[in-house]
């Protein structure tokens, strides 16, 4: 996967979290209907997308890393104890795509806060359907993001 310049050059935490992200989501430059038939443009953004938009590639770079720190910066101020930058990559993907709002409420965040790192990140395979299906994208998505959350456990 190539990786946007300006991530590939920061490296760290959005480096680690956009090689999650980007196969997951995939690009497209034209606005589309997501499984669950929400528009969807460049990698899985829909905040504002309608069809028949389109982006260019430097766009859709721009795009992602914005909403990639807004995810991390999500993780950041709700996770109240010390991370690796492996973890908050994984949960940054993790919030690229549930919402803040969803960690807010999760499991996942109460079981890590309280210092159960290895039941947070196994709460990450709960997280795998969408419009009420089981999806084998999210399946695979999140057995990722949780082999990068249990790094060093």
């Amino acid at each position: 996967m190539k990786l946007p310049p300006k991530l590939a050059a920061g490296g760290g935490v959005l480096a680690l979290a956009a090689a999650l992200v980007a196969p997951f989501e995939g690009r497209s430059l034209v606005a589309y209907l997501d499984p669950v038939g929400i528009p969807t443009i460049c990698e899985g953004i829909t905040a504002g997308v309608r069809m028949g938009d389109r982006a260019t590639p430097a766009e859709c770079d721009a795009l992602l890393e914005r909403e990639l720190q807004r995810a991390v910066d999500a993780v950041d101020r709700q996770v109240l104890v010390p991370l690796p930058d492996t973890r908050r990559a994984a949960l940054g993907s993790f919030v690229y795509n549930v919402g803040e709002g969803q960690l807010a409420r999760s499991t996942l965040l109460r079981k890590l806060n309280a210092g159960d790192v290895r039941g947070a990140c196994a709460e990450l395979s709960r997280w795998v359907y969408a419009g009420g299906k089981k999806l084998g994208g999210l399946v695979r998505r999140r057995a990722a993001e949780r082999e990068l959350c249990e790094i060093g456990l």
